[in-house]
């Protein structure tokens, strides 16, 4: 079976959005790219190049797939991203892209159709790893579906409070396992963690809980209800309203 594996920066509060420069993704009014440089360090050079010292695949969105054949093709051999340029301009690109009708980086190949059971066919292959790198939309589509295997978080010691999250609409109820973990000189914190099986829950409480905890439950359970009805009230005047203003029915008069 061939591994999905989510590479990603991140900061503390998540997000991923143009760590690379300021205008990387400017999508939303987004102010912060480049948030990634004032941490980088020989450490985290040497992080990269262990992830990807073993054979892979690139797994693209359109917008990624555009700024990386933007740049990597075009990398000289006396420049210091030369060793990762080499690596990304050999792998064998897939590329997810409704708009995209032809791919002009070497080895690139458009998924047609859909792409949660294309890439399943490819998981189901004995193929390298398929890495993937930004394609925030596409990240989420396969986390909804349960398709990534691993995280290789590099999380930097910033939050942002704006931008695209790396755990957004997409993200279910899921278990993972810390297979590696290591700090770099600045702070970053680089962490593996692979997929689990399900979420486990328990409780920690007090075996017989206390009378304090007890009322506490009523309160909120009394709460909840209230909120519930409060809500299905809302629910059924929006709908008498509609149906007022369509005409489908008459408003009565209420007697004075």
């Amino acid at each position: 079976m061939t591994k999905l594996i989510v590479l990603a920066f991140v900061t503390l509060d998540g997000v991923m959005q143009a760590p690379g420069g300021p205008e990387e993704d400017t999508t939303g009014g987004f102010k912060y790219g480049g948030w990634i440089a004032g941490y980088w360090d020989d450490f985290l050079d040497v992080v990269l190049g262990e992830q990807m010292a073993g054979p892979f695949d690139l797994l693209l969105g359109r917008k990624t797939y555009e700024i990386f054949s933007a740049y990597w093709p075009y990398v000289k051999s006396d420049n210091s991203d030369y060793q990762i340029a080499d690596k990304f301009n050999s792998a064998k690109k897939y590329v997810a892209s409704r708009t995209l009708k032809e791919l002009e980086w070497s080895n690139s190949r458009l998924i047609k159709g859909d792409v949660v059971q294309e890439v399943k066919k490819l998981k189901e292959q004995n193929g390298p790893e398929l890495h993937i790198y930004g394609s925030g939309n596409l990240i989420q589509t396969f986390m909804k579906h349960d398709l990534v295997d691993e995280f290789r978080l590099k999380i930097f010691p910033i939050t942002l409070g704006t931008g695209k999250r790396l755990f957004a609409e997409g993200t279910i109820p899921a278990s993972f396992k810390l297979i590696d973990s290591k700090t770099s000189t600045t702070g970053v914190i680089v962490a593996t963690y692979e997929r689990a099986g399900k979420v486990k829950t328990g409780s920690l409480a007090m075996e017989t809980p206390t009378e304090a905890e007890l009322a506490r439950c009523e309160r909120i359970n009394r709460e909840i209800n209230a909120e519930q009805l409060a809500s299905l009230s809302r629910i059924v005047l929006s709908s008498r309203e509609n149906r007022v203003r369509s005409g489908r029915i008459t408003p009565r008069k209420i007697p004075h």
